[in-house]
């Protein structure tokens, strides 16, 4: 018979992971009880969740969304749940890598819009940088073009206005 707390964490990691289409799993193992919670917060700050459960619960809860990572789910594993900014939870993954010497946590794999991916994928996500950074370029980028084309216009009135 199952254990009741394990059937209580699969139903409740069945509800965080339904309808999710980005998701991270790293590799935690090595992290103290004061870097997690930092971990959590910088994530939550990003609209992110980090999950920690058991690797047989996150398996099954994954497998009900059709998604495959028994080949990933050995040792500690946690999972990030990423659909308001990839880039922004992989970029707090690899910063929080890079603070410490054991380069942890390390990603494993993930999900990225239902696909899955591996974990150099998730490094480059996070060479992207944040959603609002991508937003503030894709602005730039347009006002510079408007830019352009209101001086093609211009140029094009005087040279109309200059041959009349």
């Amino acid at each position: 018979m199952a254990n009741p707390r394990n059937i209580t964490s699969l139903a409740a990691l069945r509800e965080s992971l339904s309808g999710v289409e980005t998701l991270y799993v790293v590799d935690y193992q090595g992290l103290s009880a004061g870097q997690i919670s930092k971990l959590r917060r910088e994530l939550r700050e990003k609209g992110c969740q980090l999950i920690v459960a058991k690797n047989t619960l996150v398996r099954l809860a994954l497998k009900d969304g059709g998604h495959d990572f028994a080949d990933i789910l050995h040792g500690p594993s946690a999972v990030v749940l990423a659909d308001k900014d990839p880039a922004g939870a992989a970029k707090v993954l690899a910063d929080a890598a890079k603070g410490n010497d054991k380069g942890i946590p390390a990603a494993k794999a993930g999900l990225l819009n239902g696909v899955k991916i591996d974990a150099n994928t998730v490094t480059k996500i996070a060479s992207l940088g944040t959603l609002q950074d991508q937003r503030a370029q894709l602005v730039g980028v347009l006002a510079g073009h408007m830019s352009n084309f209101v001086g093609i216009l211009e140029a094009y009135k005087e040279k109309l206005e200059q041959s009349a």
